[in-house]
């Protein structure tokens, strides 16, 4: 009887007062709620900086943010990594700067319009011994050009974490296509990373709205990604768009995927 995992990747929009209606104290306990539902065992955020992320934790207390090996840097926005611990050893966690110099907290280069890093833990299945690597990233926003240089750090520091008989699962705000060079870059590095999307053939849809629902470009752009190594086989993925009374938990929908193992 195979097993399911359920991953959630969201970027969370940083608390800003300047998004009015959609600033985080009138959207945090909805966000929340989607979480409490769809009961990931391992969540990955991007945005946000550390008083929002300790207040999420608050609010989702079945998981636990895991922060030991970080430093915060105040005016830092950060990739989280929240684990349900109840399954999950965490044996190691760190953080990888997407830059020239990825131990140094906060250095950024390639023309990035901030410092993007990704964050990583090693775990342990209490139940089966399984142990995997799971890291969520966040890359720049701005220039596919700085993109592919920090997806070039991304994958040789993963290499240093992950042995060779590990699996990967990696999710994100890739800020770009599945269907461009950062994610050629990705696949040429990474043996066998799976997108469940394209696994099941899902039309490409939208996951960054603005907060009003509707794709901004036209072009529907899948900027968040899940993908995995064997020896998980996706189950589903979906997009979870929901809203209350048109108040959207972010600026980006979530992105579930369930996987057997």
């Amino acid at each position: 009887m195979p097993k399911t995992l359920c991953v959630m990747s969201t970027n969370i929009r940083f608390a800003n007062p300047h998004d009015r209606d959609n600033d985080w104290p009138n959207r945090k306990e909805f966000l929340a709620s989607l979480i409490k539902r769809e009961a990931p065992a391992l969540l990955g955020t991007q945005e946000g900086r550390e008083p929002q992320l300790r207040e999420l934790q608050g609010l989702i207390p079945q998981l636990v943010l895991i922060d030991g090996h970080r430093d915060w840097i105040e005016e830092r926005m950060y990739p989280c990594i929240f684990v349900d611990t109840k399954r999950f050893n965490v044996l190691e966690s760190g953080d990888i700067w997407l830059s020239e110099t990825p131990t140094i907290p906060g250095s950024k280069s390639f023309d990035s319009a901030f410092p993007r890093l990704c964050t990583f833990v090693n775990i342990l299945e209490k139940s089966s011994g399984l142990k995997f690597t799971y890291a969520n990233c966040h890359l720049d926003h701005v220039e596919e050009a700085t993109r592919i240089e920090q997806a070039k750090v991304l994958c040789q520091e993963l290499k240093k974490i992950i042995s060779s008989d590990t699996p990967l699962i990696l999710s994100g705000d890739f800020n770009t296509s599945p269907n461009g060079p950062v994610r050629k870059i990705i696949e040429s590095n990474m043996r066998d990373l799976f997108d469940p999307w394209i696994n099941q053939e899902l039309p490409e849809e939208t996951s960054f709205h603005k907060f009003d629902g509707v794709d901004p470009d036209g072009m529907a752009t899948r900027i968040d990604w899940i993908l995995h190594q064997a020896p998980f086989k996706d189950k589903e993925i979906y997009l979870v768009k929901d809203n209350l009374n048109g108040l959207y938990p972010s600026d980006h929908y979530f992105v579930v995927s369930h996987l057997d193992y």
